[in-house]
This record gives structure tokens, C-alpha cells and sequence, in this order.
């Protein structure tokens, strides 16, 4: 189904070690509006979704793997050379003693990922709409950390995402027009 080229979907540089920016990146790889809960989201709304758009689930979702890779990429290169103080000082030491500099997905605050993070409700148009809000708090939780952030390096793969999360709410607007289209048809039988 899939072809996994081993490199990633948009460059990530960082210009220097910074483990507090890192615990805030960590909200985007394990928290509820981050990329894993979007990708296990849409991946799995895609089986009670109509023909007309559920190739669009499907796209959106393989990209948010994508975009997990990034995070994970990001958070990883802003840790390993964090010394153990470094760590302890960006709030840090408690993920540290659970799982050494491993990633492990939980939000910023360290509160494990859950699948109550994904939402599924079968109505086409009450997905979209869940799908449609969950692309904007991406957006914004970029943009919130691109302000908290002082590495332009960093800040463009993180407007390279905010733009992406954009991109999908826009498409999956299109997909609800598409699906009240089909709706108010009139039935002929």
C-alpha cells in the first residue's frame, strides 16, 4: 500500500541543543492534537467514510506519519547533546528517569498518549468537521511554538508543518461539500 522513502518529507535543522523547546515539540508527537492521534484518526475514520473522499483520509493520514517522523527527528536532534542538567532544567528529568532520551509518546505536560485522543463518530460530515477542528489546533499549537522558539532553523520545518496542517483543514472542507452534495441529492429508486 505504502512506499517509504527513507528520508523526510521536508528538511530538519536545528541550529543548537535546546531541551525546553524539545518538551514543547513533544506536545506535537504524543498529544491529543499532535501527529500520531491526526494519523491514527484519519486512517481509521477512512473505513466508515463514503468512496468520494476516503482516498483523501487515507492521503492525509500516510502524511501525518510523515510528519510524527519529523517531530520525532526534531526532538531527537534538540536532545542528544542535552547534558542531565540541561534535561532537568527544561522540565525533562522525570521523562529522563522513565525513559532515558528514548522518544515516548506523551504530551508536553507528560501525560501518556491515549486512544481517547481519536475520534470516531461514523457520521461522514460529524468526522469531517472533528478532522477539520483537529487540523486548526495543530496549526495553532505551531504557531505557538514557533513563537516560543528562537531557532530559525527549527521554525522553518515548523512552518513547513503549520502550513501542511492548513492545507489539510482546506481539503477537508472541500470533502464536506462534497459529502452535503451527495446528501441533498434527491433519491430516485
Amino acid at each position: 500500500m505504502w512506499i517509504y522513502e527513507k528520508k523526510l518529507q521536508y528538511p530538519v535543522r536545528v541550529s543548537t541543543c535546546n531541551p525546553k523547546l524539545a518538551k514543547y515539540l513533544i506536545e506535537q508527537y504524543g498529544g491529543a492534537d499532535g501527529e500520531l492521534a491526526a494519523a491514527l484518526r484519519y486512517l481509521n475514520q477512512r473505513y466508515s467514510i463514503p468512496d468520494k473522499v476516503v482516498g483523501l483520509l487515507t492521503d492525509i493520514g500516510t502524511e501525518e506519519l510523515a510528519h510524527l517522523e519529523m517531530i520525532a527527528t526534531m526532538v531527537y536532534k534538540l536532545t542528544k547533546d542535552a547534558t542531565l542538567e540541561q534535561l532537568k532544567e527544561a522540565g525533562l528529568d522525570a521523562h529522563y528517569v522513565d525513559h532515558d532520551r528514548a522518544l515516548f509518546y506523551h504530551n508536553a505536560a507528560g501525560v501518556p498518549f491515549t486512544a481517547t485522543y481519536i475520534q470516531a463518530k461514523g457520521d461522514p460530515i460529524a468526522d469531517l468537521y472533528e478532522d477539520i477542528a483537529a487540523e486548526e489546533k495543530a496549526r495553532a499549537t505551531y504557531q505557538w511554538i514557533i513563537n516560543m522558539s528562537d531557532d530559525p532553523d527549527l521554525n522553518d520545518g515548523l512552518r513547513f508543518l503549520r502550513e501542511r496542517e492548513i492545507i489539510h483543514a482546506q481539503r477537508f472542507r472541500e470533502a464536506v461539500e462534497i459529502l452535503k452534495e451527495e446528501r441533498d441529492r434527491k433519491k430516485f429508486f
